[in-house]
């Protein structure tokens, strides 16, 4: 069952009057009506009256050293870095709403780890910021300097413990760490604008579901804070669906099409950009992977911002409510002795089958270990948070954890409002996993990467799921979808809005 703990909010605190149920993305247009949840605000309701805006923004080059390994892609010898094509940053936007700071940093990285997140989320609370006030987004470039454990480095990368490779990494972790909890710092204390917020949603078209899935992401959401004393535009946040790979696996670092649109949008305007990765698992770029088409993407996303920008959207204000959860899914394992005894056998087939990729072989020898010594999980963190703006309607931002998969964009627009009222993002403050739908998890194998098994032995973790060290992939239980990924993540945030 899903073990879910509340994140800590200043201004939102959820008692949960029951577990909330709700369809299948097959199902989605006649979803099961889910429980309510009764909700407090601090000192406010949610027909308070908007509360006054003002805003600090900031950013920090993380650009990793010269000989640091790039993540991303699965090697059997790791990229070094040999410089950068471009710079990469961190990027923070504070909203100051009645006084309290609701903090977002993007971070030009791959993705964080747990522990990571936990560093870096644990440092920003002590600077004064609530748990469920901070959002902490990896871009998701394929091609920024690799961080502990976002990926497991000896199975994706062939970098082994006490390697220079790995101590390369250890050093750029720490240096990223640093640096972002120093940005906040720095940008709490900076100047603050008062401003006003206006919400609006362009569309691009270059992304394309690379599962063979109906679903293709259109959306470029677009909230832009202005000078309430001239209009002028401060900063800027978008989003698309699409993954961060445009440039293909270089040895340059580089941010892909996202960092050049942030640049495109911060000459044309003398404003401040920052990017969210939105429901991006199961979507690629069309074309071949260049730094041709890395430009060419991220000038063409660029100036449909700086186009849409031209007019104001429709106004949102605070109060702005918050809510984070640490959100427990199981993984389909079932531990006893005579099972483990069968998965490890089809792991050590599958190590000893050269004709599969090192990633899958690496993965496989490191299973058998976890076996032998008792230390593999049987299920995963992956965190959920909701921002919401008041307006007509609310605007409802949603982040989760990993690699999330565009049906959940899909289907939660579908509930709420469509792209006018909700905004949907993956890669949020952890990077566990694809976080697959149930279409996914039951026609995958041979079909589909991101469902995290493999049809040679599907009964253990393949696909996706190897680089992120699983044991086994997640559960798909049609007579009991309370163990479900797509399940207990919809309904967690279907709790939270």
């Amino acid at each position: 069952m899903c073990d879910e703990n509340a994140g800590t909010s200043r201004r939102r605190f959820l008692s949960l009057a029951g577990a909330a149920t709700s369809a299948t993305f097959l199902q989605m247009m006649n979803p099961a009506a889910s429980a309510t949840a009764a909700t407090a605000v601090a000192g406010r309701s949610r027909q308070a009256r908007a509360t006054s805006l003002s805003i600090s923004v900031g950013k920090s080059e993380i650009t990793p050293p010269v000989g640091t390994p790039l993540a991303g892609w699965g090697v059997d010898t790791p990229r070094l870095s040999t410089g950068n094509n471009a710079p990469l940053y961190a990027r923070c936007i504070i909203l100051w709403d009645g006084g309290y700071p609701n903090v977002i940093v993007t971070a030009d990285t791959l993705g964080f780890d747990r522990a990571v997140n936990l560093n870096i989320r644990n440092r920003v609370s002590a600077l004064g910021v609530a748990q469920s006030d901070f959002v902490l987004s990896a871009l998701h470039t394929h091609n920024g300097g690799a961080l502990i454990n976002e990926l497991v480095e000896y199975i994706t990368y062939n970098i082994s413990s006490g390697s220079a490779a790995a101590s390369a990494i250890q050093a750029y972790t720490t240096s990223v760490e640093d640096a972002i909890v120093s940005l906040v710092s720095t940008t709490l204390n900076a100047p603050r604008t008062p401003c006003t917020l206006d919400y609006q949603v362009a569309d691009e078209d270059f992304s394309y579901n690379r599962e063979g899935l109906p679903y293709v992401e259109r959306d470029v959401p677009i909230l832009a804070a202005r000078s309430s004393a001239d209009g002028s535009l401060l900063a800027v946040l978008f989003s698309y669906g699409c993954h961060p790979v445009a440039a293909g696996g270089q040895t340059l670092s580089d941010p892909d099409y996202p960092g050049v649109a942030c640049t495109l949008i911060e000459n044309a305007t003398k404003a401040h950009a920052q990017f969210l990765t939105g429901s991006a698992g199961d979507q690629d770029p069309v074309g071949d992977f260049s730094w041709q088409l890395s430009t060419q993407y991220g000038t063409d996303l660029g100036q449909t911002v700086v186009n849409a920008l031209a007019k104001r959207g429709r106004r949102v204000t605070g109060p702005i409510l918050t809510d984070y959860r640490d959100v427990t899914v199981p993984l389909d394992i079932t531990n006893t002795p005579a099972n483990l005894a069968q998965v490890r056998a089809d792991y050590v087939a599958r190590q000893a089958n050269s004709a599969l990729p090192g990633y899958f072989r690496r993965h496989a020898e490191m299973m058998i270990g976890q076996i032998d010594n008792g230390s593999f999980a049987t299920s995963m963190y992956v965190p959920q948070q909701t921002w919401q703006l008041q307006g007509s309607p609310r605007l409802n931002l949603a982040l989760s954890a990993g690699e999330l998969v565009s049906g959940y964009a899909v289907y939660f627009r579908s509930r709420y409002g469509g792209s006018n009222g909700m905004w949907v993002c993956g890669y949020a403050n952890e990077y566990p996993a694809y976080i697959p739908s149930n279409e996914l998890l039951s026609s995958g194998g041979a079909l589909h990467y991101a469902c995290g098994w493999s049809t040679d032995y599907p009964g253990i973790a393949g696909g996706a799921q190897t680089i992120f060290g699983w044991l086994g992939h997640f559960r798909l239980q049609p007579n009991n979808p309370s163990v479900d990924v797509e399940q207990i993540v919809i309904n967690n945030l279907t709790q939270m809005l």
